[in-house]
């Protein structure tokens, strides 16, 4: 390392991006994946694994929007 660095033309929060923006990986457990992908690899149906997982969050966040109202 350098003793001294030189920031002159630096711009602060250059790279800085709001967590609302990130997109982080989610890992499924062994067993949830292999259990969905069977079922995508057995049906004939052109959905992704990621969509077969948002839908399903997606209607628990209304059932549970529902129960606690």
């Amino acid at each position: 390392m350098k003793d001294e660095y030189d920031f002159t033309d630096a711009e602060q929060g250059k790279f800085y991006r709001p967590l609302e923006e990130l997109d982080i990986p989610i890992y499924l457990d062994k067993e949830v994946k292999a259990f969905f992908v069977d079922k995508l690899r057995a049906a004939e149906h052109p959905y992704s694994l990621n969509e077969i997982i948002n839908s399903l969050l997606k209607k628990d966040i209304e059932i549970s929007s529902q129960l606690m109202n």
